[in-house]
């Protein structure tokens, strides 16, 4: 078989100079959550686009590490709390195997974190909670789309939006679907990644 991208140009001439600061245990807080916090809040200070997006790594009923982009919606003195369809194929596999791993990245800042832990289910008091604040769209679409399920095309998922908007014309106040909730990963390994120049990067890791 021919290589599609034979005689394509690589990528070695790529190179980036990382000088945006050093990583030690004198300027690093003591308390890994705090640390966290400092860095989403540089990163939002920074204007970094979607400084909360946060890689979510699972394993699958098929022995495969997944992988997809979510986003932190709160940091608590328990863990990293992210918010998805519990019947989409993350949480099926949470359910499994709550082993997981997150990862956050800022490459305007040459920083990036990984985090491995436990995922735990949030009680409903809290999904409820968090759902109520959600635009309306997005409520909507909560109870409109089958994630992670195959659909014959955009026209299915508009038609469902469609029908959830008139089932809930006259409602207010959108209430949780049963099928979707909360997670949070509370963590056992932090590893703080500090680009430098030379590809001699400053990693601190918390267990």
């Amino acid at each position: 078989m021919t290589d599609a991208f034979e005689g394509a140009p690589g990528f070695e001439g790529e190179r980036s100079t990382y000088d945006s600061g050093e990583l030690t245990e004198a300027n690093c807080d003591h308390d890994p959550f705090l640390q966290l916090r400092q860095w989403l809040d540089a990163a939002e200070g920074a204007a970094v686009a979607e400084p909360t997006a946060m890689t979510v790594s699972t394993l699958g009923r098929d022995e495969r590490v997944h992988s997809r982009t979510v986003l932190l919606r709160q940091l608590t003195s328990a863990g990293l709390v992210f918010y998805t369809n519990r019947e989409s194929a993350k949480g099926s596999e949470l359910g499994a195997h709550p082993r997981c791993a997150a990862h956050l990245l800022w490459l305007d800042l040459h920083r990036q974190v990984r985090v491995e832990g436990l995922a735990r289910l949030l009680d409903d008091g809290e999904a409820d909670a968090y759902f109520a604040g959600r635009p309306r769209g997005s409520q909507i679409g909560a109870w409109a789309s089958p994630q992670s399920e195959v659909i014959r095309d955009r026209a299915e998922l508009e038609r469902r939006v469609q029908e959830m908007e008139v089932r809930f014309a006259d409602t207010d106040a959108i209430p949780r679907p049963p099928h979707w909730g909360g997670y949070c990963i509370e963590p056992d390994m932090f590893e703080f990644w500090q680009g430098r120049p030379s590809r001699l990067h400053d990693r601190l890791r918390y267990t």
